[in-house]
């Protein structure tokens, strides 16, 4: 039997409810009945009140400044209210970002309260204990990468193991599998296998699929922005540059398969140090990502990002209109890059 009506029903139900929300926040915030009508949208309500939109992101505020950005620039606002109950400090440093009026709020019960843009703080160390596993890593064949204080092995951009603590016992160990449930049934099955032997055979496994002519395998749609750093890594001169090298992104991905851009640095040929971020599909939040990321490359406070030259990379069909659009809003645009292949 179908759940599907179930389940677009609770869907259906949840953004009414989300649109009277915002309704009645628009209404007690300005003090007057409103001449529009607010409805829902994927991330959360949105409401055009004369030139003014209003945004609320009620589902993953922090990656839906850019899905914001667009159904206001659809809708031809000239200003932007954002309203979020978390992440408003993240999203008002990326709304400074653009020439666009835009006001990030963060919501209090019925009350909205101007958000404060946060500092983009510097990534988190690894422990040394969690280092100390990097050559266990690579004697397996995996990348040794650290990504806001967290060790983990990858092969072509893919997640194959984690330096973790045991619960238990608070013993420094390697999981080795792609994704926590990935690692949890490789140990029950595997566990009496040495790590870096167990490692060996599963980087064998996905260096067979993660190739660029590889037949379509789950593995190889996996985190595809990832995919195309390394190559970009492998040959920098797809983007005009000299060297590619991969760096941790500005704010830590929640999840090991979910989809986000990814941060490098490149080097062009006159020594000049270029911010590049890859993404693969079409992402609406992408130019407010690489926002963050040409602050990253910035490196000291005051920086003026303009004259941080930073290219977004994507293959061609997912350089989309709207993308070319919120890129041209930013007070300092940024190189849009569509691959051929």
């Amino acid at each position: 039997m179908s759940v599907t009506p179930e389940i677009d029903d609770s869907s259906h139900r949840r953004r009414r409810l989300q649109a009277v929300r915002l309704g009645a926040l628009v209404r007690d915030h300005l003090g007057r009945q409103l001449t529009g009508s607010a409805e829902g949208f994927a991330l959360g309500a949105t409401l055009l009140e004369g030139d003014d939109a209003w945004v609320l992101l009620a589902d993953t505020p922090e990656r839906g400044l850019g899905p914001a950005l667009a159904w206001s620039h659809r809708h031809g606002a000239a200003r932007v209210h954002v309203l979020a109950e978390r992440a408003t400090g993240l999203l008002a440093r990326r709304a400074a970002a653009f020439a666009w009026p835009i006001d990030v709020w963060h919501v209090d019960d019925r009350a909205l309260l101007p958000a404060v843009a946060e500092p983009l703080t510097p990534p988190p160390p690894a422990a040394p204990e969690h280092l100390a596993m990097v050559p266990m890593i690579e004697a397996g064949g995996a990348r040794a990468v650290v990504e806001h204080g967290v060790v983990i092995g990858e092969v072509r951009g893919l997640e194959v193991c984690r330096v973790t603590d045991d619960p238990a016992t608070g013993a420094v160990r390697l999981e080795v599998g792609v994704g926590a449930h990935d690692r949890e049934a490789f140990a029950i099955i595997h566990g009496d296998v040495p790590a870096t032997d167990a490692l060996a055979g599963v980087v064998a496994a996905v260096s067979e699929h993660r190739r660029v002519d590889a037949v379509q395998h789950p593995l190889q749609r996996l985190v595809p922005e990832r995919l195309l750093r390394w190559r970009l890594e492998q040959d920098p001169s797809l983007v005009g540059l000299a060297s590619v090298v991969a760096v941790e992104p500005p704010v830590a991905r929640p999840n090991v398969a979910d989809r986000m851009p990814c941060s490098a640095v490149g080097r062009a040929a006159d020594g000049r140090a270029v911010a590049v971020v890859c993404t693969v599909g079409v992402d609406l939040d992408v130019i407010p990502y690489a926002t963050d990321a040409r602050l990253a490359a910035g490196g000291e406070p005051g920086v003026d990002v303009g004259g941080i030259e930073t290219l977004v990379v994507a293959p061609a069909r997912d350089v989309v209109p709207v993308t070319v659009e919120l890129n041209e809003r930013l007070a300092h645009s940024l190189s849009l890059v569509a691959l051929s292949s």
